[in-house]
């Protein structure tokens, strides 16, 4: 656009682009793309990062003073690769400054109250209709709609709300809800944000039009979520037939059979291991490992590792951490290099988690040269293409004055291409829409209708993409091995371990360890548009279903790697499972920072087990989710750049690497970094105004951190204490300063009525307060019909028929969505195999035969 406003004020220099050729070197695939980044908060500024990332030009518009994110010590991440500008949107003439930006803007963030964007003129009616071609996104904390729509999108209310404080009360040897530290709720509510921009912009080029996009922090954390949802449904349909066993008991003692295979336990000089042995014969490696092979054959140990008895799994649990405890950790280590089927991750902590041996060896730990700060070491870009960074890393910009950007080369826009010598498959009757209804109209498609995925994932944390993808419209095929992948069989009850994760799939059960296996799915992969595998290093090779393979066959073929690891290095070889990873990057130890104290004892090194269990492994927010959310933001970059003629190589996104950017304050180093605000050890919470109080009944949890809140705050409880005053608390340093004594205040005073009250009455009042939820999600919605309403969906499946399940993570204001549910391992087999030219009789002979099953 020569002479636009953006050109002429903001110094972007313009190229001309050639469709099917990348840009200038370092660019990356979204050079070109614009976006105005109005958010001031976290969820925000994660998701433009990854635009960022990946090359979109970001200007992020700062009110006088600057954005609240410049206090943060992850800053120097969170800005990098931007530019910036100051704009007063309350003053005249701030909103049409903002106007001109918008007319030569692509994408629009923001992270405003519904009641703001009112008051801007910033809704989607405002937007469509002064800016037809623009994308924006609007996240807030619990969504538009609904009963919960009014209260502050703090990450702590949604946290509490949604039961995540109870699920994770285990990370303090005290009784009661726990605070979580790591911003699960944002990181979901970022990247199903990004979902929606990348598909709302792949929606565009056969439209013509843009659209809006709404995302939340509720929906956010619940897309995290593996199993718990679908094994708190069983609980409560079959409560006399299944029951649904907690890992650990109240003593403290283990009660679910997870807890052997994902075993967490400290070595002879005290480094806590987190083992993920979740395959029946990764578990097998790991009890031969330590000495314990008898407890398969010996009857005393009958149904291993789902034990009878509580003195059985109490003995069990005490010989596995004494035996791990007879070994350093250097000579864990040695069993670990020796033996691919063993694996174990010490705690990390902090920015020791980017010095990880695998992060160093992808060029995932960089240092990017800040002007006042100095070197700051940080991730590298979330996705790397054929083994690099996406793009060269800019620092975060001053105040007012941008930094230089790389030239902008304008994408080619256009319709995604079909491979020529391809036929796409045919949708089948159970792909077919039952779509939502749409925020404003109906869209005649789903934004990614048309596209095909073949899902090499296993478990959760790859193939959890595509089922994000399929509620978008996508046709994903799963391919499982001849028994169906393990999730299935991972909870007690029949596929309920993996009824999440398999929801919109087609599944084919396929040998790909045959010539015919392979000849399958190399067609299929001639007809589909995207691949995601997620095997150990040199396992796609070895299945013939590696990135160079399928491409010769298909050259337009975006090809996704989702490794726990890594395609190669020093770990990509070893299993990882959620748990693993969430000690090897930080995630676990931000949660529990106090859980690497001295221990001795065995009483102690089972206290120690379980807060360290519940701080990596404990469902529904771990490090599989977090690493899904990524993967599927990598798979749409990848749609997008194609769409434009920016076509990449072989992208990835890999578990370890993704963690540690849902964790930038703990794992960004630099001179002179302030220490990130921990949690209290009895977890409580990091402030005064930001914590959970016990109340006459149940919890609360206060969000009012805010200098503005403190008025409202003291105003809702002038009836009970007089807090306004109280000459300690006049101040912000003052209450700093006095914070002990201003948790005793608030204490006491919590402490005088029932939860529920408190909240009727401080939300009233406009203060963040909730009654913590002493029960989780699937269970809170069954006695919320109006949470059911609007955070679910009714599908049928398989196992459950008619059922609940939560709903598509976005929603638009044009465009539909599609929620399904899920069907048996190998259930769309024949048809699929009809559809590439199969007869019934060769069909039989293959199922004969063992090739396929189902």
């Amino acid at each position: 656009m020569p002479g636009s406003s953006w050109t002429r004020e903001y110094g972007v220099t313009e190229t001309t682009s050639v469709a099917g050729q990348a840009g200038p070197a370092g660019q990356g695939p979204l050079a070109g793309l614009r976006v105005i980044d109005l958010s001031g908060s976290l969820p925000g500024a994660l998701a433009t990062l990854f635009l960022a990332d990946a090359g979109a030009d970001v200007l992020l518009v700062e009110p006088p003073g600057g954005s609240a994110l410049r206090r943060r010590v992850d800053w120097p991440v969170l800005g990098r690769g931007r530019r910036s500008v100051v704009l007063d949107l309350r003053a005249a003439g701030g909103r049409d400054e903002l106007d001109a930006l918008l007319a030569d803007a692509d994408v629009l963030v923001t992270t405003y109250r519904p009641a703001t964007l009112a008051a801007l003129r910033l809704t989607a009616a405002d937007l469509a209709a002064a800016h037809p071609r623009l994308v924006s996104a609007s996240i807030t904390g619990f969504g538009p709609g609904g009963p919960w729509r009014d209260l502050p999108g703090y990450e702590g209310l949604v946290l509490a709300k949604l039961g995540v404080f109870h699920i994770k009360e285990a990370i303090t040897a005290r009784r009661g809800p726990a605070y979580v530290s790591v911003p699960f709720a944002s990181w979901g509510a970022a990247h199903t944000a990004v979902h929606g921009i990348l598909a709302a912009l792949l929606e565009r080029d056969a439209s013509g039009l843009g659209q809006h996009v709404e995302a939340d922090l509720a929906r956010g954390v619940g897309a995290l979520d593996t199993w718990n949802f679908y094994t708190e449904i069983v609980g409560i349909r079959w409560p006399d037939a299944f029951t649904v066993v907690n890992a650990f008991n109240a003593a403290g003692e283990v009660q679910g059979p997870l807890v052997y295979p994902l075993l967490t336990a400290p070595t002879k000089d005290g480094t806590w291991l987190q083992f993920a042995q979740v395959e029946p014969r990764l578990f097998l490696a790991l009890m031969r490992e330590l000495g314990l092979a008898e407890v398969f054959t010996d009857p005393k140990w009958a149904g291993i590792p789902a034990l009878p008895t509580q003195e059985l799994r109490t003995e069990l649990w005490e010989l596995m951490i004494e035996r791990v405890g007879r070994r350093t950790l250097a000579e864990w280590e040695e069993v670990f290099a020796a033996n691919g089927d063993i694996s174990a991750e010490p705690f990390r902590r902090g920015s020791d988690a980017l010095g990880h041996p695998q992060l160093v060896h992808d060029g995932r730990r960089v240092t990017v040269t800040d002007p006042e700060l100095g070197p700051v070491v940080q991730p590298s870009t979330l996705v790397h293409d054929d083994g690099r960074p996406l793009r060269e890393l800019a620092p975060a910009p001053r105040l007012g004055q941008p930094a230089t950007p790389a030239p902008a080369t304008p994408l080619a826009s256009g319709p995604a291409s079909t491979p020529s010598d391809a036929t796409p498959l045919t949708p089948t009757p159970e792909a077919a829409s039952t779509a939502t209804t749409p925020l404003a109209g109906a869209a005649p498609e789903q934004p990614l209708a048309g596209i095909t995925v073949l899902d090499f994932g296993l478990m959760f944390a790859g193939p959890f993409a595509a089922t994000l993808l399929a509620d978008l419209g996508a046709r994903v095929i799963k391919i499982e091995t001849l028994e169906g992948d393990t999730i299935r069989r991972v909870a007690g009850f029949p596929e309920s371990g993996g009824a999440r994760v398999m929801q919109g799939k087609e599944s084919l059960c396929v040998d790909l360890a045959t010539d015919e296996g392979r000849a399958i799915v190399h067609e299929l992969a001639k007809r589909a548009d995207v691949v995601l595998q997620a095997f150990r290093a040199g396992a796609a090779e070895r299945a013939g279903v590696d990135a160079a393979t399928l491409r010769a066959l298909n050259p337009e073929l975006v090809y996704v790697n989702a490794p726990g690891y890594g395609t190669g290095g020093p770990y990509g070889h070893r299993p990882a499972y959620a748990p693993a990873i969430g000690a090897a990057s930080g995630l676990a130890l931000t949660d529990a920072p106090g859980v690497r104290s001295a221990v001795t004892t065995v009483a102690q090194k089972k206290t120690g087990a379980v807060r360290c269990f519940a701080a990596a492994a404990a469902v529904p927010v771990q490090a599989d989710g977090i690493a899904a959310l990524g993967a599927a933001s990598a798979i749409l970059l990848g749609l997008v750049a194609r769409s434009r003629g920016r076509a990449t190589g072989a992208l990835t996104a890999t578990m370890l690497a993704t963690a540690t950017h849902a964790i930038l304050d703990q794992v960004v180093d630099y001179p002179g970094k302030p220490a990130p605000r921990e949690v209290d050890d009895d977890a409580w919470g990091p402030s005064a105004l930001y914590r959970i109080y016990p109340a006459a009944h149940g919890w609360v949890f206060l969000a009012a951190p805010a200098d503005k809140e403190w008025p409202r705050l003291t105003a809702a409880l002038a009836a009970h204490v007089a807090l306004d005053a109280d000459p300690r608390f006049a101040t912000a340093p003052g209450r700093a300063g006095h914070e002990a004594e201003l948790v005793d205040v608030l204490a006491k005073t919590f402490g005088t009525r029932p939860a529920a009250d408190w909240e009727r009455d401080l939300t009233a009042a406009g203060v963040g307060c909730v009654e913590v939820a002493e029960r989780s999600q699937q269970t809170i919605i069954q006695v919320e019909p109006a949470a059911a309403e609007e955070y679910c969906v009714t599908v049928h499946s398989d196992v459950f028929d008619e059922h609940l399940r939560p709903g598509p993570t976005t929603r638009f204001s044009r465009s539909a969505t599609s929620p399904k549910g899920f069907t048996h391992a190998g259930a769309r087999t024949d048809a699929i195999l009809a559809e590439l030219g199969y007869g019934e009789a060769d069909i039989a002979d293959l199922r004969d035969r063992g090739i396929v099953g189902g």
